[in-house]
C-alpha cells in the first residue's frame, strides 16, 4: 500500500519545496514575530502556522475543502475575515509605542500562546491555501496505490514536513538579524513600522483575490 515510483517523489518533493520558499502571509507573519519577538516568538508563530496547515490537509483528506471552492458565499467570509485579521495585525505593529521591541528578552516574550493562536488563525483564515491544498494535492494520488484520503493525508503531510526542514533555520537567521538591528533604536522602530505595512499590504491582496 502507498508505493509510489522514484519519478512521483522526485516530482512531488520539488512541488513541497516550492511551495515552502514562496513568500506568502504564513511565512510573513512567522518573520515578523521573530523580528518582534526573538526566537521564542518565531517559534511559537511557527508553529501556529503548521497547526493551520495540518488542519487544511485533514480538510482536504475528509473534502471539505471543496465547499471552500465551490461556494462564493464561503469563500467570500473566510477571505475578509483573514483580510481583516491580517489588516488588525499589521496596524497593531504601525501603532505599536516607539521603542517598545527595541529590547524584549527571550525569558519574558509576552504570549507566545497567543502568538501560536494567530498562527493557527492566519493559516487557517487564508482561502487560498484551502483551495490549493485541495487541487495540489489531487494531482499526486495514484488510483492503484491505496485508499485516496489517505494517500492526500500523507503527502498534505509531508508538506509539512518538508516546512520543518526548512522554516526552523529562517527562524534562527531571522531572529540573530533582529537581535543585531534592535539595538540601533530608529532602525528597529522602523523595521516595526515595515512589518505593520506589510501585513496591511498582504491583507488587501487577500481581500482582492478571487476564488478562481
Amino acid at each position: 500500500m502507498l508505493t509510489y515510483s522514484l519519478a512521483h517523489w522526485m516530482a512531488f518533493l520539488s512541488a513541497a519545496l516550492l511551495l515552502n520558499l514562496t513568500p506568502g502571509p504564513d511565512m510573513a507573519f512567522m518573520l515578523g514575530q521573530t523580528a518582534r519577538h526573538g526566537r521564542r516568538g518565531g517559534v511559537a508563530a511557527m508553529l501556529g502556522v503548521w497547526s493551520g496547515a495540518g488542519v487544511h490537509v485533514a480538510m482536504a483528506a475528509l473534502g471539505l475543502s471543496a465547499i471552500l471552492a465551490t461556494s462564493a458565499l464561503a469563500f467570500s467570509v473566510v477571505k475578509w475575515v483573514g483580510a481583516a485579521y491580517l489588516v488588525w495585525l499589521g496596524l497593531q505593529a504601525l501603532l505599536a509605542r516607539p521603542g517598545a521591541s527595541e529590547a524584549p528578552r527571550p525569558d519574558v516574550v509576552p504570549g507566545a500562546r497567543a502568538i501560536y493562536r494567530q498562527g493557527v488563525l492566519v493559516s487557517l483564515l487564508n482561502p487560498k491555501v484551502a483551495v490549493f491544498f485541495l487541487a495540489f494535492l489531487p494531482q499526486f494520488v495514484v488510483p492503484s496505490a491505496g485508499p485516496a484520503s489517505l494517500q492526500l493525508a500523507v503527502h498534505g503531510l509531508l508538506i509539512i514536513l518538508v516546512a520543518a526542514l526548512i522554516e526552523p533555520p529562517l527562524v534562527l537567521a531571522g531572529a540573530r538579524l533582529a537581535e543585531a538591528l534592535r539595538g540601533r533604536g530608529r532602525l528597529g522602530t522602523w523595521m516595526e513600522k515595515g512589518l505593520g505595512a506589510l501585513f496591511i499590504g498582504l491583507g488587501v491582496r487577500l481581500a482582492l483575490i478571487e476564488r478562481g
